[in-house]
C-alpha cells in the first residue's frame, strides 16, 4: 500500500491515520493472498459494501457470503495495489478514505477509485460504508475491464 494526501487526523494523534493505513494495508494483503476471514475481520456487522462490479452487499453476512464464494480464485493471475490518496475526519472516529486501486494481470491493468467510510470502535477502525467503481478514463486500462465490469 502506497500513501500520498491526507488531512490532519484528530488533534494530537498522527497514530490515527497509521491505523487507517494498516487497515488498507490488510484489504490488500487479503485481497493478494485470497484470505476471506481477515478481510472480514475488518469490518463492521451492519457494513455497507458495493463492489466494483456494483453488487450492494447490506451487513457481513451478505459481504461474507460473497467474499468465500468470490475471493479464493478471484485473484488467480492478478494482483492489486491501493495507494491511499486522501483522509478526510468526519469526526475524531469517522473517516471518508479515498483509495486509487490497480489491479494487474498479464494483460494489462484495471483502476479502481474507491472510497471507504470507516468508523472507529472499541479501538480498532472498521469499514463501514464502502463504494467500489472502475475509473476508465484515468488511466490505460484493459479493453474488457475484467475488475469492474458489470458482469
Amino acid at each position: 500500500m502506497n500513501s500520498t494526501a491526507t488531512t490532519s487526523p484528530p488533534e494530537g494523534s498522527t497514530s490515527e491515520l497509521d491505523a487507517i493505513r494498516d487497515v488498507v494495508a490488510t484489504v490488500e494483503h487479503a485481497q493478494n493472498n485470497e484470505q476471506p476471514e481477515e478481510f472480514l475481520e475488518l469490518f463492521r456487522p451492519d457494513a455497507i459494501w458495493t463492489t466494483g462490479g456494483g453488487k450492494r452487499l447490506y451487513g457481513l453476512e451478505a459481504i461474507a457470503s460473497f467474499t468465500r464464494r468470490t475471493l479464493p480464485g478471484g485473484m488467480t493471475g492478478l494482483s492489486v495495489t491501493f495507494t491511499l490518496e486522501h483522509v478526510m475526519f468526519i469526526r475524531p472516529d469517522v473517516a471518508a478514505v479515498k483509495l486509487r486501486q490497480v489491479y494487474r494481470a498479464p494483460d494489462g491493468t484495471d483502476v479502481g477509485s474507491p472510497l471507504w467510510i470507516l468508523a472507529k470502535e472499541q479501538g480498532r477502525w472498521l469499514l463501514s460504508a464502502c463504494q467500489n467503481m472502475g475509473v476508465p478514463d484515468d488511466e490505460e486500462v484493459s479493453p474488457d475491464r475484467p475488475v469492474f465490469s458489470a458482469a
